[in-house]
């Protein structure tokens, strides 16, 4: 029984292959937008602090030029940590132009520091990145003097010409 069930399967099979029509193979091609023609071009991609005070001005800018043929947008800046936040333009720099992304640094934090902030455009070069690196010391801390005047420490106070 089984070998007819099997054997009934195995003709089906074939039968249905041989009934199918044979549809004409169509070849479909996709045309994909042109690339842009923009692109972007730092004049700097690292900003070095140096050694800075904590509190200092944690500010700097990268100037960049589009060195493309079209108008170069940027879709988008974001800084690796909540303590590095870019400043990117809005409008559209034109072929040729210059632009600037203004990166702030919180300076609160103590010691050394590599952040990065990555550019996302319409640029033939694809998502640049941009770095910032230094060293934080911390802010010299002031001695607080003991108020009171000249109370001595027996608890007492002195006064003058009396004595």
């Amino acid at each position: 029984m089984k070998r007819i069930l099997v054997s009934f399967g195995i003709v089906s099979l074939m039968a249905m292959k041989g009934f199918s029509q044979d549809l004409p193979k169509t070849v479909t091609t996709t045309t994909a937008a042109p690339a842009s023609q923009a692109d972007i071009k730092f004049n700097k991609t690292v900003h070095d602090y140096g050694t800075m005070k904590q509190g200092g001005d944690g500010g700097c800018e990268f100037t960049f030029v589009n060195t493309g043929k079209e108008p170069l947008i940027i879709s988008n800046c974001q800084g690796s940590c909540g303590c590095t936040v870019p400043s990117c333009p809005k409008e559209p720099i034109l072929p040729g132009k210059t632009g600037v992304i203004k990166v702030h640094y919180d300076t609160k934090r103590v010691g050394p520091i590599s952040k990065t902030v990555t550019v996302q455009s319409n640029a033939l070069s694809g998502t640049q990145t941009i770095q910032i690196k230094g060293t934080i010391e911390a802010a010299p801390q002031e001695e607080q003097f003991p108020t009171g005047g000249n109370t001595p420490k027996t608890g007492t106070p002195v006064e003058k010409g009396n004595n």
